[in-house]
């Protein structure tokens, strides 16, 4: 087997897919859920693509603490605005219903949001304000997480990474999308470092004698028991304004919590008292701002457009080749990658390769084998 391997888009939806629905989830579900795990690789964010398919998802199902079926239950909702239980189903699904719904609210009244509690991983974010962006809304949303960041002057992870998401239309072929943890890195990011068996950048992590740590499946392990702790966005200390992320975190755990009544920082552990696993209850909110409430969406496009395009054109630092808008990256690994096909590092493969045969399906042949 080589190190990395190649396949066609096609071949990898349907074994998501099948896989998904072999797992209890089913078909219509199956669908959301392969497409916003794969959205993540269609822009070239490996950290939250089929890398996390079988431990973030499969194994989860596995261990009892989500739900392969989904209950979305609406327990309060207002013209422009609702409360969703997602009683720990499918993230990926009761995001997308939830962004759906805030963009309904949003084309009929102008604006909409949507909070929701007790759900699961949801998968890349700015999969939902890409939504709203096709749309022609303004997208927003957030989700808490897994204890990882630490606060300014402190070494405790007690904040999830909480990304902070956003995302509008544009007259290019691409949406403006940032989608980015309040974290200096992403849990996922590390994940990935010690999959390819890399370290772990300096400055990215604090261990509880507040120095840096580096070996990436020690911190993986340190983040768990509680040793380690990720930096805020801007860094450790006031010096480089991580108090900076550390605020932004604050603001995605208070929105993904107090207007659900969820559940929030340590409560998110996904460890119970004698070290079992337990269900997450993870909280999001999602945000639709429809243009046509204000100057209408090819107006609104025109211009957002145009202040890109400016940026862009500005002068560049010596030494640099271009400079670059949100999404635009994304948008030109989507560019080579539709036509070659989705790259599969040697873990995944072993990993594809282990969920084939646990579920005994001797006769389907893996395109790396």
């Amino acid at each position: 087997m080589s190190q990395s391997f190649t396949v066609e888009w096609d071949w990898v939806t349907k074994f998501v897919k099948d896989v998904f629905m072999a797992y209890g989830i089913p078909e219509e579900d199956a669908d959301i859920c392969t497409d916003v795990l794969l959205a993540s690789d269609r822009k070239g964010i490996e950290s939250h693509g089929v890398n996390r398919f079988k431990p973030i998802y499969l194994d989860r199902i596995k261990a009892g603490i989500q739900h392969p079926e989904t209950n979305f239950e609406v327990v309060r909702e207002t013209p422009t605005t609702a409360v969703v239980d997602g009683h720990d189903g499918m993230g990926q699904v009761i995001g997308y219903k939830a962004m759906q719904m805030a963009i309904d609210k949003a084309k009929e009244f102008g604006m909409g949001m949507v909070a929701v509690r007790n759900s699961t991983h949801y998968g890349i974010a700015g999969y939902y304000t890409d939504m709203a962006a096709k749309a022609g809304c303004i997208g927003m949303t957030g989700t808490n997480a897994r204890p990882s960041i630490a606060p300014t002057f402190g070494v405790e992870n007690i904040l999830g990474t909480n990304p902070l998401t956003l995302g509008f239309p544009t007259d290019e072929d691409f949406p403006f999308s940032l989608d980015c943890a309040t974290s200096i890195s992403q849990r996922g990011k590390i994940e990935y470092y010690a999959r390819i068996g890399q370290d772990t950048p300096a400055g990215m992590v604090i261990g509880r004698d507040g120095k840096a740590m580096t070996d990436s499946p020690e911190i993986l392990e340190a983040l768990v028991n509680g040793q380690a702790a990720l930096a805020p966005l801007g860094g450790i200390g006031e010096e480089l304004a991580g108090y900076k992320g550390y605020g932004y975190a604050t603001f995605v755990e208070v929105l993904s919590a107090a207007l659900q009544q969820g559940n929030f920082l340590h409560m998110l552990s996904g460890i119970g008292e004698n070290g079992e696993k337990q269900k997450f209850h993870l909280g999001h909110f999602f945000i639709a701002i429809d243009t046509e409430a204000f100057v209408g969406l090819d107006s609104f496009k025109k211009t957002a457009g145009d202040i890109l395009r400016a940026l862009r054109n500005s002068e560049v630092a010596p030494g640099e080749e271009r400079i670059y808008t949100a999404g635009e990256k994304e948008h030109l690994v989507w560019l080579e990658r539709k036509d070659t096909g989705l790259p599969l590092n040697e873990g995944v493969q072993q990993e594809m390769i282990a969920i084939r045969d646990e579920l005994g399906w001797s006769d389907y042949k893996l395109p790396f084998e």
